[in-house]
């Protein structure tokens, strides 16, 4: 399922130290990044039907082109923005089971996804993204970065058989957690 052609990595060998533990964790973000802070807070940036950046399509089985439900958003902590968050959803997987995606608001999705016990979590995947890929775009638009290049990590989540991609892009505040 992972596609070394668009720059995932199956493994985090080459990831800086400091990031290995953050981008490998097979456990909640959410939790563990509520561990860390004070307040820990989820921003809503964009919500609704788009089209997945085109590292995403044959992941989750879409034709190019096609729409499906995005959500970015940004995760705070003790008002820092730590992690820019952007997940996926095929239009099919509204009314299979991941229709409460729509609802979320500023609630965090990592709670929902770990505590359905129906849910099945694929292997991780990393790389890092770089000035002009789209959630490099994304996740430094809210914010200047002064860096060329940030780390990712994404999984995709299956229920009833309908795939979520989620893609959790991480920021140098994280270092100071």
């Amino acid at each position: 399922m992972l596609d070394s052609r668009q720059g995932w990595l199956a493994h985090p060998h080459p990831i800086p130290r400091p990031l290995r533990s953050w981008l490998g964790d097979h456990g909640s973000l959410t939790r563990r990044l509520k561990s860390r802070c004070g307040a820990f807070r989820v921003v809503p940036l964009a919500t609704g039907l788009a089209r997945p950046n085109p590292d995403e399509y044959a992941l989750l089985g879409l034709a190019p082109g096609t729409r499906a439900y995005v959500r970015e958003v940004m995760l705070l902590c003790d008002g820092l923005p730590v992690v820019f968050a952007h997940s996926v959803l095929p239009h099919t997987g509204l009314r299979g089971g991941w229709n409460g995606i729509t609802r979320l608001g500023s609630r965090s999705l990592g709670e929902a996804l770990f505590s359905d016990h129906r849910i099945e979590r694929q292997p991780l995947a990393f790389r890092q993204v770089r000035d002009g890929h789209p959630l490099f775009r994304s996740a430094s638009e809210q914010q200047a970065l002064a860096i060329g290049s940030l780390w990712a990590r994404r999984s995709v989540f299956c229920l009833n058989n309908h795939p979520l991609l989620v893609t959790e892009v991480f920021l140098p505040a994280i270092d100071a957690l």
